[in-house]
């Protein structure tokens, strides 16, 4: 029955609201008990007796206040005392009743004081000091009440009054209270059934601070859900793309082998060679895409130990000297002097700039150069690949870094320029190691991989 969060939140509140009626209700009880109506009217009657007196109306001047008290303690039916400076009896108007002593004042003192006569009787009594250091007490029997008879007359009937009203009025507030925090809750759990949807919108933040949080974080969520659907989808897609075409390619040659379509050596040499170069391509995808899934899953064998960058750096220039002779472009390193080791994975990064030196050699025309530099900053070891190519749209540059992207859309697909695979995995290389990498490119001047790394390790 209460298995849901309003209800819980509703009777949670209502269990809530009746215990502290049930407290006030406790407190009124016992005060009323210990100051019931009719001993505060008592009370208040023997205050105006005590008043009237004072001011000894109509009494000569020239008559003592015993005048004032008898005739007082006649009109009204109480009890009036008077005791000397020193709290010795003076005058007593019902003097053949059980003696009253002097009323000492006590430390808890009641709403309306009470004192015993010298039969055990109780008295609720009112005491003020004279001007002529004497004090006046007016006393009168404590009246006699039932609790039955407290409870009925004076409990009851207005506890239930203002209780019934303030209980209804609180179940109400709690139901509003409950509403509005659960009605958010609500909400999210109905987005979150529809999950993984790409129709779902974000949650409106409504109810308490702590719920909109949670809401926005919950909106956050389904922004990044969403967006890793979408790039799982293109994933998939621009995999099959790019295995398409060379399976293709070896399909048909196959076929042609098979059927005798190639019947020279020549054509049989040349379809074999196709199958070779496209296997080799599938081959090399393959392995990017497992490199790109142990980097997204964190389980990359990463070994981190003293890396020679200078060293590293020329390796990677000799490495592609046959390339750049043949493109015609001139590779050249220039390193900062007295260069400290770098705390990384030495073959990690070689694949890095080996990517970034084939990248540019790829884009720079006949005559360019690309330049690998190396130097010190800011507690980072800054390594940039310079070269005098086209350069990249400023459109691009910002996905330049995504995988299967190609900033010529012209060229995708060529087993010279690859699946668009290369700058991706150098992008998750580099952020294994707590570094980043920028891109910075002009139209027509050029473009520049900037990869900065801590030189303590990640």
């Amino acid at each position: 029955m209460f298995s849901s969060l309003r209800s819980r939140l509703w009777l949670s509140y209502a269990l809530l609201i009746v215990t502290a009626l049930g407290v006030v209700a406790t407190f009124l009880f016992v005060y009323l008990v210990r100051n019931p109506l009719l001993y505060r009217q008592t009370t208040e009657r023997l205050q105006a007796v005590q008043s009237i007196v004072m001011e000894r109306e109509n009494v000569p001047e020239n008559q003592p206040i015993s005048v004032a008290a008898q005739k007082a303690a006649r009109t009204f039916d109480v009890r009036v005392l008077i005791f000397s400076q020193d709290k010795q009896l003076m005058l007593d108007t019902a003097d053949k009743e059980a003696s009253l002593p002097f009323p000492e004042k006590k430390a808890l003192q009641r709403k309306n004081p009470i004192m015993r006569d010298g039969n055990g009787g109780v008295w609720l009594y009112s005491i003020e000091q004279l001007p002529d250091k004497t004090y006046l007490v007016v006393a009168a029997p404590r009246p006699r009440l039932s609790i039955v008879n407290i409870i009925a007359d004076e409990f009851l009937s207005p506890f239930l009054r203002g209780g019934l009203i303030a209980l209804l009025l609180s179940l109400v507030l709690a139901f509003l209270f409950a509403r509005w925090i659960a009605d958010p809750l609500q909400k999210v759990v109905i987005a979150a059934r529809g999950m993984p949807s790409a129709e779902i919108k974000p949650v409106e933040p409504q109810g308490p601070h702590e719920v909109q949080e949670l809401t926005r974080a919950f909106n956050s969520m389904i922004v990044r859900t969403q967006a890793s659907q979408k790039s799982q989808r293109d994933f998939v897609a621009n995999v099959s793309h790019e295995l398409k075409t060379p399976l293709t390619s070896v399909q048909g040659f196959a076929q042609a082998i098979l059927d005798g379509t190639a019947d020279t050596e020549q054509t049989r040499q040349q379809a074999a060679q196709v199958i070779f170069n496209e296997s080799g391509r599938m081959h090399r995808m393959v392995l990017d895409l497992l490199d790109l899934a142990r980097l997204d899953a964190g389980t990359a064998d990463i070994t981190m130990s003293p890396v020679n960058v200078p060293a590293l750096l020329n390796a990677i220039r000799e490495k592609f000297m046959p390339q750049s002779q043949k493109a015609g472009v001139v590779v050249t390193v220039d390193v900062a002097a007295n260069l400290p080791a770098l705390i990384a994975d030495g073959d990690r990064l070689a694949q890095v700039f080996t990517n970034l030196v084939d990248n540019a050699l790829k884009f720079t025309p006949e005559g360019g150069a690309v330049l690998l530099s190396a130097s010190v900053e800011n507690g980072e070891m800054h390594i940039s690949v310079t070269d005098t190519g086209a350069g990249i749209p400023d459109e691009s540059q910002a996905h330049i870094f995504d995988r299967f992207y190609q900033a010529d859309p012209s060229r995708k697909g060529g087993e010279k320029h690859g699946a668009g695979l290369g700058l991706a995995i150098a992008h998750d290389i580099v952020q294994a190691h707590g570094g980043k990498i920028n891109v910075r490119s002009r139209l027509g001047e050029g473009t520049s991989f900037d990869v900065f790394l801590p030189l303590m390790g990640k």
